[in-house]
């Protein structure tokens, strides 16, 4: 066989259709497993190509198997696709999406340009078949000419328009290859345009400009590995050794591999030097898989990519990191020893291991609590960053306390978390210019008023705190922290510590289905939420209900309690309630609730300003 590398668009370049055999599987891949994690390694060479980072490594797709195919006399030259058949097809939906944007943007240069990677041009025997530069299985071939021929979003979207099945809640899926096909036109849209509220990247360049600059990263960045067969090679017998699967390596395998083969080299102990720097990094914490995100990574893999974003100041794909720190040593030569790298990364091992595991009561376990139960990660490079610098206790907890109240503030505000990432890797570099310093940090999250990036202030975190419906936007983990949060705060020296042996639960004082045990404030009986559906708008009752319905899921409403009410206790009046909280709360959050006499809109909206009080002193703007 002849293995070589090269750009994947220059597969497409060549006067010739990828067949896929008759016997290969349809089409099959999907938005979570494969397009989304496409479309972000798309996305990252995008974004590194309108940063004008040109020293960056080369993303692999992956590898590809042809085989030649005998054609006839005045056909186009066939290959069939052993292996790779998947991302060949999907780039080729990719590449269609593409070209349809640019064609609606009015770039119609680059969408012709595009075109030839999808089209085979000249002379053909069977131009309806010869066209295609790519020609799936029989069942695919409707769905994949549709996507291809099409031109644009709209003539897509005709062919295949939305279809509900009579009493069905949902669409009827679309053919995968269109499905697909709409999932990278609008990333490329909202990459491109941007969406209500916030910008695209580099918004203030012309939109050709931008497409123009990406096309080119495109072009060059993205490789692939072909092997071609030869005539004596087994198609199939290569087909299944590609596809058979062994246990595979860690990325943190791969690099100690890297990292001691070139100590051996340069005559360091290699022994001596794994105890001392190494060893800790096989220890079975480091294995351990833990959720971050919608990936579950070893630890070691967060570590790293973690590490090489707060020293690069830029995102690191986690499916790339032994490449990504291979090409940065290599190419930056950031260590000046082999053992000056091990000890940084030893040390930064050990300072990461204290972030997301540390000791009950230390500088950063609120933090650490913090982001756990808010599935945050992005700012670990910060951290990882700060950690180089020799920081007392009282400067970390200052640290935690800035960012902690930066996140929590939006979390209540409900503003997106969309852009955290780049955020925290921009005051990273920052700060590695400026130098670090809690005020510094303060001051680059106080700066921006966009609301991607803001720090709400009181009005803006009052605002959320007393009237936004949170249950639900702030998951159970989320209220559990910020109630629990709160309830230190009624704490006094006096009063024994409590721990639980099992999650506390999040409780509504004045249940979500109140209307049977729950006059309204006039005496009448509220509207369920079924008669709300017809009832008159208009309606005093509907009013005040819907009014009720509303106050019911804001923060005033809630609380914690340290075993879960019944369904039927939770629901009952509050005089019965009452007694039923109070057998099964300890906590002295609850103790001026329980004295009440009433609880109802009025009671709700002042415990909400008493609890924003405390807050508003816990997370500090």
């Amino acid at each position: 066989m002849d293995v070589h590398k090269t750009p994947l668009l220059s597969v497409f370049d060549a006067k010739q259709r990828l067949e896929v055999p008759l016997f290969q599987r349809q089409y099959v891949w999907g938005e979570e497993q494969q397009w989304q994690p496409l479309w972000e390694d798309i996305e990252r060479k995008f974004v590194e190509a309108l940063e004008g980072n040109k020293d960056t490594p080369n993303h692999f797709l992956g590898a590809m198997v042809l085989d030649q195919k005998q054609t006839p006399t005045g056909h186009v030259l066939i290959r069939q696709v052993i292996d790779g058949q998947q991302r060949l097809t999907t780039f080729q939906i990719f590449l269609a999406a593409f070209r349809d944007f640019c064609r609606s943007q009015a770039c119609n240069e680059l969408a012709d340009e595009c075109g030839k990677f999808l089209f085979n041009t000249g002379m053909m025997a069977n131009k309806e078949v010869d066209k295609f530069k790519v020609w799936p299985t029989q069942l695919d071939r409707a769905q994949f000419r549709d996507v291809i021929d099409s031109g644009s979003r709209e003539e897509v979207l005709r062919r295949h328009p939305d279809q509900r099945r009579p009493y069905a809640r949902k669409l009827e899926p679309k053919p995968r290859m269109v499905e697909a096909y709409i999932f990278f036109f609008a990333q490329l849209q909202e990459f491109f345009i941007g969406t209500e509220g916030e910008s695209p990247l580099f918004a203030d360049c012309a939109i050709e400009d931008r497409t123009n600059e990406c096309f080119q990263t495109l072009r060059n960045s993205l490789m692939v590995v072909v092997i071609d067969l030869l005539a004596d090679d087994d198609p199939q017998v290569i087909f299944e050794t590609l596809n058979a699967r062994g246990e595979p390596l860690l990325p943190a395998d791969l690099l100690k591999n890297f990292i001691f083969f070139r100590a051996g080299r340069e005559g360091i102990n290699t022994e001596e030097a794994y105890q001392t720097y190494w060893a800790r990094f096989d220890d079975e914490f480091w294995r351990k898989e833990v959720k971050q995100g919608r990936l579950v990574r070893p630890r070691s893999d967060l570590f790293m990519q973690h590490f090489l974003a707060s020293q690069q100041g830029r995102d690191i794909p986690i499916k790339h990191l032994y490449v990504e720190y291979r090409h940065w040593v290599t190419n930056t030569k950031p260590f000046a020893t082999i053992t000056e790298e091990l000890k940084t990364l030893a040390r930064q091992g050990d300072a990461f291991r204290r972030i997301i595991d540390p000791l009950p009561g230390s500088a950063l376990s609120s933090l650490c609590a913090f982001l756990e139960a808010y599935d945050n990660s992005t700012v670990y490079p910060l951290l990882l960053s700060f950690s180089e610098y020799e920081l007392s206790d009282d400067q970390w907890r200052e640290v935690s306390a800035i960012i902690e109240s930066y996140l929590m503030r939006r979390a209540v505000c409900n503003l997106t978390v969309k852009g955290y990432n780049r955020i925290f890797l921009t005051i990273t570099r920052n700060l590695r210019r400026d130098g670090f310093s809690v005020e510094r940090l303060r001051e680059l999250l106080q700066a921006s008023s966009a609301e991607t990036a803001e720090w709400p202030d009181d009005a803006a975190f009052k605002e959320a705190w007393l009237h936004k419906p949170l249950y639900g936007t702030l998951n159970n983990p989320k209220l559990v922290h910020l109630y629990a949060r709160l309830n230190q705060t009624f704490m006094s020296s006096k009063i024994e510590k409590i721990t639980f042996e099992e999650r506390p639960t999040i409780e509504h004082i004045m249940p979500q289905t109140w209307v049977p045990n729950w006059l309204l404030q006039d005496g009448t009986t509220g509207v369920d939420w079924t008669e709300l559906q017809t009832a008159d708008p208009a309606d005093p009752r509907v009013i005040a209900s819907r009014k009720r319905n509303a106050a019911v899921q804001t923060l005033g409403n809630m609380t914690l309690l340290s075993s879960a009410l019944n369904s039927a206790q939770s629901n009952l009046g509050w005089d019965h309630k009452r007694q039923e909280m109070a057998s099964h709360s300890l906590l002295p959050i609850n103790n001026e609730v329980l004295a009440l006499p009433t609880w109802d809109e009025a009671a709700i909206a002042a415990r909400g300003a008493v609890l924003f009080e405390r807050a508003r002193k816990i997370w500090p703007r």
